[in-house]
């Protein structure tokens, strides 16, 4: 009796931290969208009946996992020393150029890295203009007579992806080596450290979380990478799941190789936790006056300025140029292509994806303003790992619960004596859903970010005025993030632009983006026709490059 007594108490002191308002059914409801692909793509692997695992574990996973891990080793170290030794050139270096290669250097995150693959092949290959150009000037007449490099190799993914990608690791260096304080530099050399001792032993280690970020973003872009692996034939576990399910005909297996990637990007994700971890650094001092500037003249001006220009001129400046010419040259061919229609469509994907995340995002930050329980944290943390699930697998993980919900309304239209027909399967809503989970971290994070910087007692007082919170988010909050809230539909909207693998897999029957013509084209040798296409692509991704380099150039306090 003494113990029934007791039990009440104890379940009503449990119950009330689950508060269910309607911001918190909101967000379990948004994190339960999110992780119903990543649930599913578990389900299918577990519980798949074809026997297919047995062939492909003794076959082709641990080349898979080799070609990856390999892939991810080059680039992960190309783009370490490419963006955290250029970011201190043009941060603490000065010399001819450096002003231009602050934001000159963010250029080729632009570039999607399949586009710089395709015009990389077309130059160097052996009737490219290099090979063309080599043979004339010294006379050669066979491919006996001379050795290249080959371009459609290992070596030519890691080297084109390490181009795309050091822009992650070179933007976050930055903006760490800009915040940092001029009190421990100056300590640094007066302590008889040179610029370089002080860059590697002081520089580098209080910025080292910012860089640990940068390489993470940048081996999730690596992983989640299609159109550059396929077209230089290196088999990696995302060309793999692409095989396993359509040219072998087994979701079943392409599930269980997505199980397995995710994994390796599970490891990845707590690597770098605990890279982080218990090593945090402070800043001693509150001193932001104008950072020391070492001018370099003679053989180490010249040294920096082809460091910063080697970058930019492959990553950039030459896919641009050779996009241009051939636009012009073929663009008759490419408007006869449907160009227009593949413009609209990326349009109407991009834009409905972007609207989506950025409504959804804003509602999830909000609610995490609003509530201090466990609850929608717990959910917010849920909807933002689709960023950190490639493609691939998300798109696996979509197909089969929109089949699923199509079968059941036409279950359910056959029961109530009509016929319900395909509604999500073989439409754009899938390709949308498949965007909103790979991308509503962007939108999530930056309105967190930007409601962090309101302070609490704009909410105080809107509710002391008979506000809502509802009201108070659209008359108070959203006036004051109306910018932030742009920059991030800006680039949700243009990574949808440029996202290759999950709209390959989920597009509706003759529907094509402007990534899915270049790639089709391109993979055909017909990059001159698709190289209008690209160019677009190329002029979208601009706008972020724009928006990242203001906002790196004011993240320093006090800054003019």
């Amino acid at each position: 009796m003494t113990a029934q007594a007791q039990r009440p108490p104890l379940i009503g002191h449990l119950l009330p931290k689950i508060q269910f308002s309607p911001w918190t059914l909101g967000a379990l409801v948004i994190a339960a969208l999110v992780a119903t692909p990543i649930l599913t793509v578990l389900y299918i692997a577990v519980t798949d009946t074809s026997h297919i695992w047995e062939h492909l574990y003794n076959s082709v996973l641990g080349l898979y996992l080799e070609r990856t891990l390999l892939l991810m080793a080059g680039v992960g170290t190309g783009t370490l020393v490419i963006g955290t030794g250029t970011a201190w050139l043009v941060t603490m270096c000065r010399f001819r150029g450096s002003r231009i290669f602050e934001w000159a250097l963010l250029l080729p995150l632009a570039v999607p890295a399949y586009v710089l693959a395709f015009v990389v092949t077309d130059q160097l290959e052996y009737a490219g203009n290099v090979q063309v150009a080599l043979r004339s000037l010294f006379g050669w007449t066979r491919p006996q007579d001379y050795w290249f490099p080959e371009i459609r190799s290992m070596g030519g993914a890691i080297t084109v992806m390490t181009l795309v990608l050091y822009p992650y690791v070179y933007l976050l260096a930055r903006a760490a080596f800009l915040e940092q304080s001029v009190c421990v530099l100056e300590v640094s050399r007066t302590l008889g450290k040179t610029a370089l001792g002080s860059f590697i032993h002081v520089a580098i280690p209080l910025a080292r979380p910012a860089i640990v970020v940068g390489v993470t973003l940048v081996l999730m872009e690596v992983i989640n990478d299609f159109g550059t692996v396929d077209y230089f034939a290196v088999r990696t576990f995302t060309a793999g799941i692409f095989d396993v399910w359509l040219n072998m005909n087994s979701m079943g297996g392409a599930a269980q190789l997505s199980s397995v990637l995710l994994l390796v990007v599970l490891v990845l994700i707590v690597t770098e936790r605990l890279a982080r971890r218990d090593r945090k650094f402070h800043h001693t001092s509150g001193k932001y006056s104008e950072l020391p500037s070492y001018r370099l003249s003679g053989p180490r001006a010249f040294l920096a300025f082809t460091a910063c220009a080697l970058p930019v001129l492959l990553g950039f400046i030459l896919p641009a140029a050779v996009l241009t010419h051939y636009a012009f040259r073929f663009y008759e061919e490419t408007l006869s292509a449907d160009y227009f229609s593949y413009v609209a469509n990326s349009l109407i994907l991009s834009a409905s994806a972007a609207v989506l995340a950025l409504i959804i995002g804003l509602f999830l930050a909000y609610a995490v303003r609003l509530s201090s329980g466990p609850w929608v944290k717990i959910a917010s943390r849920t909807a933002s790992i689709g960023y950190a699930v490639p493609g691939a697998i998300l798109a696996v993980g979509v197909l089969w619960p929109t089949g699923a919900l199509d079968q059941s309304l036409s279950w359910i239209g056959g029961h109530l004596g009509f016929s319900i027909g395909a509604v999500l399967i073989g439409t754009i809503a899938p390709v949308v859903y498949g965007y909103l989970v790979r991308f509503l971290a962007l939108s999530y994070g930056t309105a967190e970010a930007s409601l962090g910087k309101i302070t609490p007692s704009m909410d105080g007082a809107a509710r002391t005025l008979g506000a809502s919170p509802a009201g108070a988010l659209q008359r108070v909050h959203f006036p004051l993030m109306r910018g932030s809230l742009l920059t991030a539909a800006i680039l949700v909207f243009v990574d949808c632009m440029k996202e290759l693998p999950l709209t390959m897999i989920l597009r509706p029957f003759n529907f094509d983006t402007l990534a899915t013509f270049v790639f089709q084209y391109a993979s055909d040798e017909l990059l001159e026709e698709s190289a209008l296409g690209a160019l677009t692509i190329v002029g979208a991704g601009i706008i972020p490059v724009i928006l990242l380099s203001v906002t790196i150039a004011r993240s320093r306090p006090g800054s003019r």
